[in-house]
């Protein structure tokens, strides 16, 4: 039996006896046939991944950014590829819910005139985007100092969030104090909040929340009340940390001075108008046609319908029918006073009272239509036709 340090010593000895050869000027053949048998050597030992036989494969660059999803910039945007699109797939794309930007673009219009009454200056509100994020992965991601406003959908029996940063914080307070136009807010680091900044923002967040409201007006009446003002990301939990939810980022720019204020609301709060959200425009309609529905309702009106007036109604055998005559009378039980029952396709209608008008005889009458017999009767009719 051969032992490793045999081995060794036989590489070693094919290594000096090459380097003899080509120190005595071997041909380039020996050379070649060294590499050969160090690479054939090399593949017996130890295979190296990516390579198929002899040949090797190496990923560039541009390949391992798509293996791993890096080709993105750091908004995200376009469709996710490689790990990160498994990561991620969990969350639901707000696009798949097209209304929610015509909704947010109405809450830009409505919260540039409303905050340009509430501080008296020229004050420009800009959408940045709209992204799907985990609710716990946002409230790590908060850059402190913040407030954070948390708010009720009064209709849709859920919670939302607010969150203003400390730039816009600084910025309403100095424009609704009066400072002077020109200089930087001043941002003190290191003390919490007066009770002051708080009133103001808190009256801020208010008139947002109505704007808001007025946004979601044309397609789902909600009020949006104020619950609490937080400074600690984890007083504001509404939502379990892995859950979905929809961010959307405004900024506000009031000359040299503004900030930056972010809306949260997580799919449970948007799941009672879901079915509205995925309209590709406002009053869309999934499976009706108004126009078809009114011409189809026009021409119901005008349908002509059969009635038949209901004397009375006997049981006979088919002896007896088979027996009657030209001039027979038959007897009935009623008087002129019995009520008499109309008929339409074999459907009781309604009642009423037999006269005279004129040379016509009439039918006065006296109840109201049943429309829930009606129904019964239809689908009685549409059960036994099944049969």
């Amino acid at each position: 039996m051969t032992t490793e340090d045999d081995l060794n010593q036989d590489e070693m000895a094919a290594a000096w006896e090459a380097e003899a050869a080509a120190a005595e000027g071997g041909t380039d053949d020996a050379m070649a046939a060294e590499w050969e048998a160090s690479l054939s050597k090399s593949d017996d030992s130890a295979p190296t991944p990516g390579m198929s036989g002899a040949a090797e494969r190496v990923l560039n660059q541009d390949e391992i950014d798509s293996l791993l999803g890096f080709e993105l910039d750091e908004d995200g945007g376009g469709d996710r590829t490689g790990i990160r699109a498994i990561i991620n797939s969990a969350l639901v794309s707000y696009e798949r819910l097209p209304m929610l930007e015509i909704v947010f673009d109405r809450l830009v219009r409505l919260m540039t005139t409303s905050l340009r009454n509430f501080t008296s200056d020229n004050v420009e509100v800009s959408l940045d985007n709209i992204t799907s994020i985990r609710f716990g992965d946002y409230l790590n991601s908060i850059p402190l100092p913040a407030i954070l406003a948390v708010f009720r959908a009064r209709q849709w029996d859920n919670f939302g969030l607010f969150t203003v940063d400390s730039n816009l914080i600084y910025s309403i307070v100095d424009v609704l104090l009066g400072g002077r136009r020109g200089t930087a807010a001043m941002r003190i680091e290191g003390r919490p909040y007066t009770t002051i900044e708080l009133n103001l923002v808190q009256r801020m967040v208010e008139v947002v929340l109505q704007d808001a409201c007025a946004a979601f007006e044309p397609l789902s009446p909600v009020d949006f009340e104020l619950d609490r003002l937080e400074t600690n990301p984890r007083f504001a939990a509404i939502a379990r940390p892995a859950n979905a939810a929809i961010l959307v980022k405004l900024r506000i720019d009031m000359e040299d001075r503004g900030g930056r204020i972010e809306l949260m609301l997580p799919y449970a709060t948007l799941e009672p108008i879901r079915e509205l959200l995925l309209q590709m425009f406002m009053g869309e309609k999934f499976g009706r046609d108004s126009i078809w529905e009114n011409h189809l309702a026009t021409e119901l009106w005008s349908t002509e319908v059969q009635l038949d007036a209901l004397l009375d109604e006997q049981v006979m055998s088919l002896r007896d029918v088979m027996k009657f005559e030209k001039g027979q009378t038959l007897m009935l039980n009623c008087t002129a006073d019995s009520p008499v029952q109309l008929r339409s396709g074999g459907i009781p209608i309604t009642t009423g009272r037999m006269g005279r008008v004129g040379n016509h005889v009439g039918v006065l009458v006296d109840k109201a239509l049943k429309q829930t017999s009606h129904r019964a009767a239809l689908l009685g009719l549409r059960g036994d036709a099944g049969k």
